[in-house]
Order: C-alpha cells, then structure tokens, then sequence
C-alpha cells in the first residue's frame, strides 16, 4: 500500500495504482483508515451510492476550528438529500441566469492577456512560471469577477484559499491547521459583510447578489449558506483550474509531438482540455462515509465506515480508458471522473472548462514550441495533485 507523504510515490503515483488495480478493485488502507476503490467502475459506482454519503464531522476540537467547521456545515458538498436537495436547487437558479456564459468572454479576453504576458517575458530571454504568471491568477480573477469582489480586495482570495485546502490532507501540522482556521475566519468575516452590503445595495451582474435573491416560495439562502457556497466555488474553482492548468501542460510539455498536432489543429482544445483533466487528476482522493451495510464491487462495507475514491487511479483504469497511460490530446474523454458523478457532480464544471480550454488555445496560438526552463517543482500534498511552479523558456 502506498504512503502519501512519500516524495517517491507523489512524483509519480500511477505505477502504484496500477498494481492496485490489478490485485482488485477496492483495498483497506490502514493508514489512512479508509477503503479506496481503485478501479473505474468501483469509483463510479462509489459516487453514485446513496447509501455512501458526504457526512461532515466538525474538525475537533470543535471551538478550536469554528470558522473552518461553519463553511463545512453550511456547504453543498459536505451535505446529503434533503439538505442538499435544497442548497444545490436554489444555488443551482442563481447560478442559472447567465453566469457562465456571461463569463465566458471575459474569461477569454484575460486567459489570452495573460498568456501574452507569458509570451512577452519569454521572448524577451526571461523564463517564466506559468503557475505564477497564468495559472493562478486566471480561477482567482474569475471567481472574484463572478462574485462581484472589488478589485482592492481580490489578493485576499488566494492565500486564504490556499490555506484551508490545506486542512483535506493526512497528517497536517498544528501550524498549518492554525493557518487554516486564520484564513476560514478572515474570509467568513470579509464574505458576511459583502453579503450584507448586496442585501442593501444588489448588484446588476454579480452571483452574490443573485444568490441573496435566490428563493424557492419562501426559502431563501442563509447568510452563512452564502458564504459557504461562495468559499466552496472559490477552494473547488481555485485548486481544480490552477493544477490542470499546471498539470495538463506539464504532460505536453514532455510531450512536443502532441504539443505540435495541437497547434496544428486548435479544434482539439476541447479534447485536450478533457485529457488534462483525466490524464493527471488535480483531485486525488474523494471521501464518503457509508450510512448502511453494503457491498462495493464484491467488499463488504459496515455503516460507518470510510470509504474513498481514487480518483487518479479510476481515470487512468484501462477497463475505461484506452491505452490510458498515454496522453491524447484528441482522445473523446467525457466519462472521466475529474469532476466527480452523481448529485455531488461539481457545480462548477462548466465554468472550470472554459478556463481550462481558454488557456490551452492561448498558448496554442501564442506558444507554438513550449520548452520547460526546469523540471516542475510540484506540490508535497497527496489528496490535491498539482505544481507550486512550472518554469517555461
């Protein structure tokens, strides 16, 4: 069985899953007290269970992290039916008046400015991180833009995100869980009183003011239901976008071949944005807590139990996947489990797409050679799978 913090198995932990698969579909990791289901049809059959649930348990102890369990508490994935049934019907209207694609040329216009920054830098002889300089700021500005965040205010967004995503690893230490529940607080603080400056004052265009207005007869959101969504889009857009971005252009990087049949043929950045969600999972793992006896894919599983989904390990499944080791930039690759299946199918996916395939077709059409200056410099994190820099030259 694997260990998570080895820097061995996080450089490339495929080989290893791989032979999982071939022992079976699900294994006990002790370690990690959880079951994980490694195959594809385990993992999809995993998210689709009803009986296999998202049950949130307050990080302990409770008055030491109250911020960090009240956005989990108030939060679309970390709840179950009816809860969830309510919370993704009225977030699922606001976000349905025309968010995404009122977004989508927006989204656009800013992926493409900041490539050709990219692109200035390079051609001037300087290397340049692509995480850095494109792939996180892209998910950031868009998330703000969507919620309506004053420009002022904008670089608070990411150091907070990046600090509580940090609470879904094993082992984290005292001080990086304190960082965590610093920036849950900061951000439930500064979120409360944007939610209450758009009761007073709604905006034209903005989620925020569309989910305050959100109502089903007279149900309406919480304030804290508000901001929980808002943080949820803002950690789940944030981390899926900046680590396909890194990861996907890692994997065409060490592979000019299918760089150049991209260039060639800008119709396949749908396909290519897909395969880099499938090829190199951004999200690893994915936890849900059976509620009944049951069985998944001939393992017995008891109420209570942990069980995961191996998401990176599903997605390169050959039972699925053909050839599935090799990265296809026109590979059809839509029943990927990037973006998870059943009710807690990521609400943001579509927005994540356009990211995803604004940039691959802006350094297309920018970039045509993409050269690494270094190797990636990747993250010492498990369950989220990405780059701290991708240096280009």
């Amino acid at each position: 069985m694997f260990d998570p913090a080895d820097p061995g198995f996080l450089a490339d932990p495929y080989p290893v899953f791989a032979a999982l698969r071939e022992q079976g579909p699900v294994h006990w990791h002790e370690g990690l007290g959880v079951h994980i289901a490694v195959s594809y049809p385990a993992c999809d059959a995993l998210l689709r269970n009803r009986a296999l649930g998202r049950i949130w348990r307050d990080r302990e102890p409770v008055d030491t992290f109250p911020a960090f369990n009240l956005l989990h508490r108030t939060s679309i994935l970390e709840s179950e039916p009816p809860t969830h049934t309510r919370l993704r019907r009225l977030v699922a209207g606001a976000f349905g008046r025309g968010h995404v694609e009122r977004m989508r040329p927006w989204v656009g216009g800013m992926a493409d400015r900041l490539v050709a920054d990219l692109v200035a830098e390079l051609r001037a002889g300087r290397p340049t991180d692509l995480i850095a300089a494109v792939a996180e700021p892209l998910p950031v500005e868009v998330i703000a833009e969507l919620l309506g965040v004053p420009q002022a205010d904008r670089g608070l967004l990411r150091p907070w995100s990046n600090a509580i995503v940090k609470m879904y690893e094993y082992g984290l230490s005292t001080e990086l869980q304190t960082a965590a529940e610093d920036a849950s607080r900061q951000f439930v603080e500064y979120l409360r009183a944007l939610v209450a400056e758009r009761r007073l004052r709604p905006g034209d265009s903005d989620l925020i003011s569309d989910l305050v207005a959100a109502a089903d007869g007279s149900d309406r959101l919480s304030q804290d239901e508000i901001v929980g969504t808002c943080v949820l889009l803002l950690m789940a857009g944030h981390e899926a976008t900046v680590n396909v971005v890194g990861n996907g252009v890692n994997a065409l990087a060490h592979r000019p071949d299918e760089w150049r049949r991209l260039v060639a043929d800008p119709e396949l950045t749908v396909r290519c944005a897909e395969e880099m969600t499938r090829f190199d999972s951004s999200l690893q793992l994915f936890e849900r807590t059976a509620t009944a006896d049951l069985d998944l894919a001939g393992t017995p599983i008891r109420a209570g139990e942990k069980v995961a989904a191996l998401l990176g390990a599903a997605n390169r499944d050959p039972a699925a996947f053909a050839d599935p080791d090799r990265f296809d930039v026109g590979r059809e690759t839509g029943s990927h489990l990037g973006f998870g299946a059943g009710i807690h199918f990521c609400l943001g996916a579509p927005l994540a797409r356009i990211e995803v395939q604004s940039v691959v077709g802006a350094l297309a059409a920018r970039l045509p050679e993409l050269n690494l200056n270094a190797e990636p410099v990747r993250r010492p994190e498990f369950v989220i799978r990405g780059l701290t820099a991708l240096e280009l030259a």
